[in-house]
């Protein structure tokens, strides 16, 4: 069962423990930009995030140019942002290797 879209207060309370994300109203959705040394890194880094994502069940829109990647987190068939997209988004950050507060 999917989760359900998470309240307003729920989503500003999760960006606590989320550094470098935000909320991207337009498209109510988390945004993050990850940049690396390299494509290398950031295509290992998207590698790494494309497994957990596959065994999430859950894929993000995402975007790179070079050592870039952009990132939109939204679940899409719940038309908002739910806790799967908040999972996603403290794996990426690990991957990445940021500590979100909560592990700091």
């Amino acid at each position: 069962m999917r989760p359900e879209k998470l309240a307003a207060k729920e989503i500003k309370e999760s960006l606590k423990q989320l550094p470098g994300w935000r909320l991207e109203e337009a498209r109510y959705s988390l945004h993050r930009s990850f940049v690396f040394n390299d494509f290398g890194e950031a295509w290992r880094f998207m590698e790494s995030v494309a497994e957990v994502a596959e065994k999430m069940d859950h894929h993000p829109d995402w975007f790179n140019s070079y050592n870039k990647v952009e990132v939109q987190l939204t679940t899409h068939d719940r038309g908002g942002i739910t806790q799967l997209d908040v999972d996603l988004a403290l794996a990426m950050n690990a991957l990445a290797g940021i500590k979100s507060d909560i592990e700091a």
